[in-house]
Formats: C-alpha cells, structure tokens, sequence
C-alpha cells in the first residue's frame, strides 16, 4: 500500500514536470517572459546605483511564475540557454532605452547559470548582444555564483579576465556559501560580490553572521571590490550594513522586484 502511494506521488510529480516542461517549450516561442527589477542602493547617499534584472514566466494558464519553479528544468533540458540569452538582451534594450529617456545611466546585472558561463561560445553570446543593444558595456553587471565560479578555478578565472577585456563587470553572487574561495577571491578579476542573503537576514541577533559579514566586508576592500548585501528588509539590519562597511544593499526594506514601468517611477 506505502509503495503504491509512493508510486502515485512519483508519477504525478514527473506527469506534473512533464506538462510545465512542454508548456515552457512553448513559452520560448511565444514570448511569455517578463523581467521585474530590483534596485541597488547605495548605504550611504541612499540613491539608486543599479538593478537586477530578474525573470517572470506569465504563464497563460498559471499566472505569474517564479523563476525558482522552472529555472531548475530549464536548465536540466537546455532550455536555459535560448531563455537566458533572452533575459540578457532584453536587459540590455531596456537599460538602455531608459538611458536614452534621459533617465542617469545605471548599470543593469543578469544572472549567468552555471551552464550558461560554461557555454563554449558564452563570450561572443555577451559581446553580440552588447553591439546589438549598443549598450556601453560598463553598464552590464553579470552575476554569477560563488559555487559556479569555484567548481573550475582555472577555466573561471580564464572568462572572467576576457568579459573584463570586453568592460563587463563582474558581480560574484551568493558569495560566503563556499569558504574555500576566499583564498581564490585575489586571483579572479571581481568587480563586486553579493554577500549571501542568509547571513543577512538574522544579522541584527546573530552574531556570528555579523562577524561573517563584517570580514567579507573587510577582505574585498583590501582588493577594492564592492560589497553589496542582498534580502535586506529592515532598518536596523541597513543600519548595521553601514557601520561594517557594506556598499550596497539590496532587498524589500527598498523594494520587491517590480516591472519595468513601475520601475522607472524610482528612477525619477
């Protein structure tokens, strides 16, 4: 009885994934995408300094969905590639259009998966897209992740010194999950890492998560990388960002991630 019903939750999870599967294929094809922005904030003059540009599948059947739901499947199928060079230019026109709209120029970051980074023609994808857009390139933030960046030293630190030849910069994302890149962090050619959102988010009461922070904060000043704490929802957690030195803070005590439009309403 135990294993039939096991068998039974088994087969309408893959019956489940099969269906956002062929309904995501379509999504390619007819555009169903979106992407929201989050802005960055400087600690100190409060300003807007940037903006994440995150994606939202407006599902015809399903309403709005998170990326967390059908990122994993993309990527498991390939689908991550058409879907995240997507995302990557339609950032780029949109960052842009708003600097043509007068608006101050800003620079817009898109997170890379780790498939998309290890893509053999990962850097003529980035370096078209930018001659397309005619986006400055100084403009363009990519984010990777701690964990792709460490899982091929060699082969990472190789990219990331010819997106910088191409005046992309570098954003390491989720950074203090993996400890064992900090004996890296002066090799790679990092202009700016995200300290991970869990040492943010009890940082007024966990002191060990302070003291975590506060030394991420200290090492990358030492090779003049910003820093920039992510999921920052209140003032006291923004107030103890500034005594330890953090940069730029990100998260809904500014903003949730809203769309394009709405956006440009911070912007004035």
């Amino acid at each position: 009885m135990q294993l039939w019903f096991l068998d039974t939750i088994r087969g309408k999870r893959e019956y489940e994934n099969l269906t956002i599967l062929n309904e995501l294929r379509q999504a390619v094809t007819n555009d169903e995408f979106l992407l929201y922005y989050q802005p960055k904030i400087d600690i100190r003059s409060k300003e807007i300094v940037g903006m994440e540009a995150l994606i939202r599948w407006d599902n015809p059947n399903r309403g709005l969905i998170f990326p967390d739901k059908f990122i994993p499947l993309s990527e498991e199928t390939g689908l991550i590639f058409p879907i995240g060079e997507w995302v990557l230019r339609e950032a780029c026109l949109q960052n842009k259009k708003w600097i043509q709209m007068g608006y101050k120029p800003r620079r817009v970051s898109v997170n890379i998966s780790a498939r998309q980074f290890q893509y053999y023609n990962f850097l003529d994808i980035v370096s078209n897209i930018l001659a397309e857009t005619r986006l400055r390139p100084e403009y363009l933030g990519l984010e990777i992740t701690e964990t792709t960046a460490i899982s091929d030293i060699e082969y990472t630190i190789g990219v990331l010194n010819k997106l910088k030849e191409l005046g992309v910069f570098v954003i390491m994302d989720d950074f203090g999950t993996g400890y064992s890149s900090l004996s890296y962090l002066k090799e790679m050619n990092i202009d700016e890492i995200k300290i991970d959102r869990a040492f943010i988010w009890d940082i007024e009461k966990n002191e060990k998560n302070r003291a975590i922070s506060r030394t991420i904060a200290l090492l990358a000043k030492q090779f003049n990388i910003l820093v920039t704490a992510e999921g920052v929802e209140t003032k006291e957690q923004l107030d103890i960002l500034e005594e330890i030195d953090c940069d730029i803070a990100q998260g809904y005590y500014f903003s949730k991630p809203i769309p394009a439009k709405e956006f440009e309403k911070l912007l004035d």
